[in-house]
């Protein structure tokens, strides 16, 4: 072992010795029982070339086979992953973090420099608590708008599928199913994301998944603010099952006096109402594209004005925006007029049933009483009868229980002696 470990079997006492790695979530994987195998000084850091403990384990099924890459000094130096090394906290790569927080990376490169700053951080490690990170990001403000947009809040398990088999890009894989291999085609290899080089991605340079983030950061969109100055109601979708109204109200009340929070369960959303425009207008600015609560990213967004809302509903969508389901047995529209209804209605005024009081701008007399008009005290007491299929309009829905003769009523018989 002393051969294949190069120089640094002189300092012996520094090599690690640790019982569990440093990972996020995505390399440890979704099955909480995993098995890992454990290499005492197994290899070298391919950061600072120090010996360390060298972890191995499988995440999943149809996963590849994954390992420690770094030592655990050189993980809370940056406060990331063993294997994937990106940051703990966001996952994001550390090119992206430090340029967010404006961090420079003032690790030195040289040999003897690496060993004699690693030894100083192994000291500043021991000294401390191990719930904060170390160094200049120890000393960082608060996290900026990039880092909050851009932060990873479930796993991306799709990272650790097993690599593609060479031998199926050349036609000779016999394996077929069992193969343990990607039978995909291989990425462009002028396609910058095909060159990756852990120790630039380590000191955040030169690093291409990172560039692509950052020019992802500078494209994300803006909520605009609605003309209407009376909406102060804000859209909060994405809630989950467990999150509550208290939850919210502790994080907006920050912002601005809260009218009221009311929670649609079964939409999954909520709509949280300010008192000001001010302090609406505040709260989409500090939570648009980056409010993250017990882990879920939520979607914030403007109300609507309740003109709007009214027109909405009348589209045939309720208040969330979901269409609303016609129902079951009515018709969707009125059903044009009979031909009978537009006879009696040319009758009834005496004039040419294609020509309209209102076009002919004449003052019709009062209204004369129509043939078979009945007075009120003379009307029969009871709902009146349904006219004769024949004489109904189409589409008019008449349902049996309407018919008093379905309804348990009799005609009562008077017999004669």
């Amino acid at each position: 072992m002393a051969t294949s470990l190069g120089s640094n079997t002189y300092n012996r006492q520094n090599w690690e010795d640790s019982d569990f790695p440093i990972l996020c979530q995505t390399c440890l994987g979704e099955n909480p029982y995993i098995r890992m195998t454990k290499e005492k000084y197994g290899k070298e850091c391919k950061i600072c070339a120090r010996p360390f403990t060298v972890f191995r384990w499988c995440p999943g099924v149809r996963m590849r086979f994954k390992k420690t890459e770094v030592c655990q000094t050189c993980s809370k130096m940056k406060n990331v992953c063993q294997t994937c090394l990106l940051d703990l906290e966001y996952g994001l790569p550390i090119q992206v973090r430090d340029t967010s927080l404006c961090i420079k990376d003032d690790m030195p490169r040289s040999d003897v420099n690496k060993e004699y700053y690693s030894q100083n951080m192994e000291r500043e490690i021991q000294n401390s608590d191990g719930t904060r990170p170390l160094g200049i990001l120890g000393k960082s403000q608060a996290p900026s708008d990039v880092l909050l947009k851009l932060a990873r809040t479930t796993p991306y398990y799709k990272r650790n599928r097993p690599h593609i088999c060479s031998f199926w890009v050349k036609g000779e894989c016999k394996r077929g199913e069992e193969c343990p291999y990607r039978h995909e085609k291989p990425t462009d290899p002028e396609d910058p994301l095909a060159d990756q080089n852990i120790k630039d991605r380590y000191h955040g340079i030169n690093d291409p998944v990172a560039d692509k983030l950052l020019k992802r950061a500078s494209t994300l969109p803006r909520l605009e603010l609605p003309e209407d100055k009376s909406i102060t109601t804000l859209y909060i979708g994405g809630l989950g099952e467990n999150l509550t109204d208290s939850e919210l109200r502790n994080h907006f009340y920050q912002f601005g006096e809260i009218r009221s929070i009311t929670l649609v369960e079964r939409q999954q959303c909520a709509f949280v109402q300010f008192v000001t425009r001010q302090g609406a207008e505040l709260a989409v600015e500090k939570s648009f594209n980056k409010l993250i609560i017990n882990g879920l990213r939520l979607v914030v967004k403007w109300g609507r004005a309740q003109a709007a809302k009214a027109q909405h509903a009348n589209d045939g969508f309720s208040e969330m925006g979901t269409r609303l389901q016609p129902v079951p047995g009515l018709p969707t529209t009125l059903p044009p007029p009979s031909a009978l209804e537009e006879e009696a209605s040319a009758n009834y005024f005496n004039l040419d049933p294609s020509i309209s009081p209102a076009l002919m701008n004449i003052s019709l007399p009062p209204n004369p009483p129509a043939p078979g008009f009945v007075p009120p005290m003379f009307r029969p007491m009871g709902p009146p009868p349904p006219p004769p299929m024949g004489l109904r309009p189409p589409g008019h829905i008449h349902y049996p229980s309407q018919d008093p003769q379905r309804m348990g009523a009799h005609a009562a018989v008077r017999h004669s002696d």
